[in-house]
């Protein structure tokens, strides 16, 4: 048997880089452009701290396309290199000169990126990258730094009169598409946006106008490309922002979106770096999580806009920025998600949304309650999902009723426990979720005395689950769920005005005229003779259970809702009209009307059966 080595040369390592180091190819944009921040930021700090003692003078990073020559160059006017750090850095691949100038001045500079396989990543869309450098030391003379993709490289003297670096790629005939302009500038506003430093790509033309009326003029003006914001604003100070400032930068990243309800400000040093601004945005009451809506940055460097392997579900409701020097630009998402910083600041930010939802409820509940049916759904989302935010969101969970009263979910519970605890001492939430298709049985569920809780969001019938598992005291019960008399299951009975001889007679009648319900049922009760001859309930748990299997996508809908008919024994057109003043056939046909009159109520007829039903009551009325 043979032991060996296996060896990892240049020679194997380039065709890797080229076609594995990134998901993307263009990220190598990004790459470029970051290692172009690090090395003006480093001048910058060598300037401040005094060991720099030139002129700072400009410090634009400019992206330069020539078509014709099919390049790309990313120019900065940084620190630079001397020849011996060109051949340290530049061939010795992903060794990073960002690590010992870290070192050396920790506190005072930000580098968001690594030279050496950021550098690299110019091989993904170049088949010949070159390097012409000149180190900010007076006594350092430009170099030029050569290289086709393989382990052979050239260096040698160049021409270059100021301080900084030119990274010239030479993109390859299968990355073309780089060397569109309008490539360059969807990219450059993708990743590039927010940097520190002014990134300039070309020039670009603005109309001004002159004059009024007739004697107007356009006058066309020339002016530098500026792509990027470099003092974005979740970098400033939140006492300084104004509230029309927030809605401004909601627009520039959002420019086709309705304006948010609020936003919270991030701002945090200990125990980790983060800045941002969270943005609670309009939902409509829909669950679907709007995609990329939250866009995350490493010290303003743009790093993804798919953030669900990071932040946790129910905040991807969310839209806006968050920025952190403690999320390295990585080329591996799941390294990300093992991230213990990751996962500090996505608790840490958990507890913000919570403690501004807190603190808006508390300021102004009113305005609190007006925007609920948005922030609803965002609420119990989270209290689904998440067991720290489920606890913290009790202070400012709602709950309304059909009478348009809002109330805190436990503080709701309390109220209606009086007259709603049922014979197994459980307290019954009785609810509608559609308050006007249920408005006879709301009405029935008040004239016992009950209130009635609005459920009508699409993330209720998850909710309601939840809380029952959560506190098994408690059950919901919808109000057509069954009889305004059986909704709080009590000992107490009504008497019937019927005989059992007559009872049997009315079940008879409905049987022969009813038909098969389908998986329903024909139940006879002695209620009011207020309430309704015959009414349809829906039982709850099997249609709760439709509903959720719906929602998980099982395809249901053509399956008919199980319900049941109840006929009140002790309602006139019961025990007079039908048993006794109706004769013969019409005694079927007039079961059969209460039976669509019940259907109507509950908005079950349509079409035909509805045009039928119509001519039917005409025809009683002649």
């Amino acid at each position: 048997m043979e032991k060996g080595q296996i060896s990892v040369t240049a020679d194997n390592i380039f065709p890797i880089i080229k076609k594995f180091l990134y998901s993307d190819q263009e990220i190598f944009l990004r790459e470029l452009i970051s290692n172009a921040t690090d090395a003006t930021t480093k001048i910058q700090t060598l300037s401040s701290k005094g060991e720099f003692k030139g002129e700072l003078g400009e410090l634009t990073i400019d992206i330069i396309l020539d078509e014709k020559k099919k390049t790309l160059t990313i120019r900065d006017r940084g620190i630079g290199m001397t020849e011996a750090e060109v051949k340290k850095y530049l061939n010795e691949v992903a060794f990073s000169s960002a690590d010992s100038f870290l070192k050396k001045y920790q506190d005072e500079a930000n580098i968001i990126g690594h030279f050496g396989l950021g550098f690299y990543s110019a091989f993904m869309v170049a088949d010949k990258v070159d390097v012409i450098t000149r180190s900010y030391k007076k006594s350092a003379k430009a170099v030029k730094w050569s290289c086709k993709g393989d382990p052979k490289f050239q260096l040698g003297p160049a021409e270059r009169d100021f301080r900084g670096t030119d990274i010239v790629l030479h993109i390859s005939d299968d990355s073309t598409e780089f060397l569109a302009e309008s490539r360059i500038q969807s990219l450059l506003d993708k990743y590039s946006k927010f940097l520190p430093f002014p990134i300039r790509f070309g020039t670009k033309t603005r109309t001004e106008w002159e004059g009024e009326g007739e004697d107007r003029k356009s006058t066309e003006v020339v002016e530098d490309n500026i792509i990027n914001n470099t003092e974005p604003l979740w970098k400033k100070k939140p006492a300084k922002i104004k509230e029309e400032q927030y809605k401004d930068f909601y627009r520039e990243l959002y420019p086709m979106s309705q304006e948010p309800l609020f936003w919270i400000h991030l701002n945090i040093d200990f125990p980790f770096n983060l800045t941002g601004v969270l943005y609670f945005p309009k939902l409509n009451n829909s669950l679907e999580i709007q995609k990329n809506k939250i866009q995350l940055y490493s010290n303003q460097v743009y790093v993804t806009d798919d953030v669900k392997e990071i932040v946790p579900e129910f905040l991807l409701l969310l839209h806006g920025v968050i920025d952190s020097p403690d999320i390295p630009l990585n080329v591996s998402r799941s390294y990300l998600q093992s991230d213990s910083n990751v996962r500090k600041i996505t608790s840490y930010i958990t507890k913000k949304v919570a403690d501004k939802l807190k603190s808006l409820y508390k300021k102004d509940k009113e305005g609190f309650e007006s925007k609920w049916n948005d922030v609803g759904t965002f609420v119990k989302y989270g209290m689904l999902s998440d067991e720290k935010f489920f606890d913290k969101a009790k202070a400012f969970c709602l709950t309304k009723n059909t009478d348009n009263e809002f109330m805190l979910f436990d503080e709701y519970v309390e109220k209606v426990k009086v007259n709603q605890t049922d014979k197994h001492n459980r307290t019954v939430i009785l609810y509608a979720n559609n308050a006007k298709d249920q408005h006879s049985y709301i009405e029935s569920a008040k004239s016992y005395g009950y209130d009635v809780l609005l459920m009508d969001n699409v993330i209720d019938n998850h909710f309601m689950q939840h809380m029952e598992h959560k506190g098994t005291d408690i059950t919901f019960v919808r109000v057509d769920s069954d009889t305004a008399d059986k909704l709080v299951q009590k000992d107490e009975e009504k008497a019937s005005v019927l005989s059992e001889k007559e009872e049997e007679k009315v079940k008879t009648l409905f049987t022969d005229s009813l038909g098969d319900l389908k998986g329903g049922q024909i139940e006879l009760r002695p209620l009011s003779p207020e309430d309704h001859p015959v009414m349809i309930t829906k039982p709850e748990f099997m249609r709760r259970m439709k509903e959720m299997q719906m929602m998980q996508g099982m395809n249901l809908g053509d399956m008919p809702e199980s319900h049941n008919v109840v006929v009140n024994t002790n309602h006139p057109l019961i025990s007079e009209k039908l048993l006794g003043k109706i004769k013969g056939e019409k005694k079927e046909h007039f079961a059969k009307y209460l039976y669509n009159l019940a259907r109507l109520n509950q908005n079950m007829l349509k079409g035909e059966e509805l045009s039928n039903f119509i001519k039917t009551s005409i025809e009683f009325l002649k």
